[in-house]
């Protein structure tokens, strides 16, 4: 098949045509005000979207819990997190995200999902935009308070009778859709998994556990070799939005197809979807915004340092100068002495 002159609505028929779209959009003054309200390329993205011209990120938070809501469709989610885990688990519940984030609400974060497994084990799924430039310490707390938030509802829950070996595993799960520098140095890796191990080969049941994936490394990858796993089809429907990968994943695992089923069915809904987009833009804006505060304060931080080095350093070669200047002076007095 020929993937790159295939089109999505030959796969969707639910797909409809620019004009359908725009003469939804004109018959709502409510709905013409938000289209008009946004840039030529949003607006062209929207429709790109709408007619299957594009498909759609899913790492997009509205989209993403749309498609693979934990409480509606947890088999979804439950066969994402076995591949990522690399072990079989199941979505049990959806848990109320409490946890004390570190930053303010102009978080990098566009999704933040905490579930529990069947196992009891905790899994933050979370997406970001922009990497944080602290990915890995970032990161490392967040993963604490998820332990200590399930160590505090077991204590509170067992009351006397509870004991450690009751705490399940915790696992952090970082999409980068745009990764730091650091990924970059490893061009044909991307999934990161980390875990506590020991230097002597002692094995004790560290709980803690991390698997990041950049996406934007994946799609180089993927550009170049195609799909070649169950990994790659996931990471494809969650980062890609071009038409020719979509056709190839769905005609290689079938089961994606009902997912984008679903995508192209809310589309007939063109009110909730353009809120949707509404919502999208908002967060990439904001994201947008403190990634680039973080950098200038990150260059700032730099600059001072740097300053504060060369002003040491100034610092340093004046009291040389000073110390001279006084030996000088004494050998000059001595000499003085000497020409009496």
């Amino acid at each position: 098949m020929n993937y790159r002159e295939t089109k999505l609505s030959q796969f969707f028929p639910s797909i409809r045509g620019k004009e359908l779209i725009l003469d939804d959009i004109r018959k709502s003054s409510k709905l013409s005000s938000i289209y008009e309200n946004w840039s030529n390329d949003q607006q062209e993205e929207f429709l790109d979207i709408c007619i299957g011209n594009k498909g759609v990120k899913m790492l997009y938070d509205s989209f993403f819990k749309e498609v693979l809501n934990p409480e509606y469709t947890p088999d979804r989610l439950s066969d994402l997190l076995s591949v990522l885990i690399e072990k079989k688990v199941k979505v049990k519940d959806v848990l109320p995200n409490d946890s004390t984030r570190l930053g303010d609400e102009m978080s990098l974060v566009i999704t933040d999902i905490v579930v529990e497994l069947e196992d009891k084990s905790l899994a933050n799924i979370e997406v970001q935009k922009l990497g944080y430039l602290f990915t890995g310490e970032r990161a490392s707390c967040y993963s604490a308070d998820l332990l200590l938030r399930q160590y505090k509802r077991l204590r509170d829950k067992a009351k006397s009778k509870f004991s450690y070996k009751d705490i399940a595993p915790v696992y952090t799960i970082v999409f980068l859709e745009s990764s730091p520098a650091c990924f970059g140095e490893f061009k044909n890796e991307y999934v990161h998994r980390f875990s506590t191990t020991s230097n002597t080969g002692l094995n004790l049941n560290m709980l803690q556990n991390f698997i990041f994936i950049p996406i934007d490394i994946f799609l180089e990858k993927l550009h170049n070799r195609g799909i070649e796993s169950e990994l790659d089809a996931w990471l494809t429907f969650l980062g890609c939005d071009e038409p020719k990968y979509i056709i190839e994943l769905i005609t290689k695992y079938p089961s994606f197809k009902s997912m984008y089923s679903d995508l192209y069915d809310l589309c007939q809904n063109i009110e909730r979807v353009m809120e949707m987009w509404s919502k999208e833009l908002q967060i990439l804006d904001r994201n947008t915004v403190k990634y680039m505060i973080d950098e200038l304060q990150e260059q700032l931080d730099d600059a001072n340092a740097t300053i504060a080095d060369k002003d040491a350093t100034i610092a340093d070669k004046d009291a040389t100068i000073a110390d001279k200047d006084a030996t000088i002076a004494e050998l000059q007095k001595k000499l003085s002495k000497y020409e009496s």
